[in-house]
């Protein structure tokens, strides 16, 4: 298991994209790591674009960026819903302060936008909202994943295994 001792936090909110959120969540587990879903609330249970429940372990208000090796923000319209929390942006804005994994698939780089991480570096995203990452500073390219340094980005739900790969080497790496 190469992500033994690692623990990573993964977003969400009402209507995320189901595999931008159990894909990432089985494979770092398969890998060793623990994974905490972090939302606005505790305990509470969020339903995909189709329904599907993900019950979330923590809020961001009750988590420190300093005992996780990185966050993931998920596509879907949750990014919409989970940026609407200060603490949230703050969460993603001290774990890359720390040069620990953001990452960012679909929609889920409006939450690195909203926590200002995008400035110079290099991203990708949905296209439809390249023009927030670009807005934000970010340097945007279209291809299935991107690395600039401990930021990992992607397009849709078939980049996903080039996502995953690459964020559990920038994890291992750390």
């Amino acid at each position: 298991m190469s992500l033994q001792g690692k623990k990573v936090a993964i977003f969400v909110d009402q209507q995320y994209q189901e595999m931008e959120v159990w894909y990432p969540y089985y494979r770092l587990v398969e890998e060793g790591a623990e994974v905490h879903v972090i939302a606005a609330e505790a305990g509470k249970t969020y339903p995909s674009k189709t329904g599907y429940p993900c019950k979330s372990d923590k809020s961001y208000d009750e988590v420190k960026p300093f005992d996780y090796d990185g966050v993931i923000a998920p596509g879907g319209f949750a990014p919409d819903f989970i940026r609407r929390h200060p603490a949230s942006s703050a969460f993603i804005a001290q774990v890359d302060a720390q040069g620990k994994l953001v990452a960012g698939i679909c929609h889920g780089p409006w939450c690195l936008c909203s926590a200002n991480v995008l400035r110079g570096r290099h991203c990708t995203s949905f296209f439809a909202i390249k023009d927030d990452v670009v807005n934000a500073g970010g340097v945007w390219e279209d291809s299935e994943v991107v690395v600039d340094k401990n930021l990992v980005t992607s397009r849709k739900p078939a980049d996903l295994p080039a996502f995953m790969r690459a964020c559990i080497e920038v994890l291992s790496k750390q």
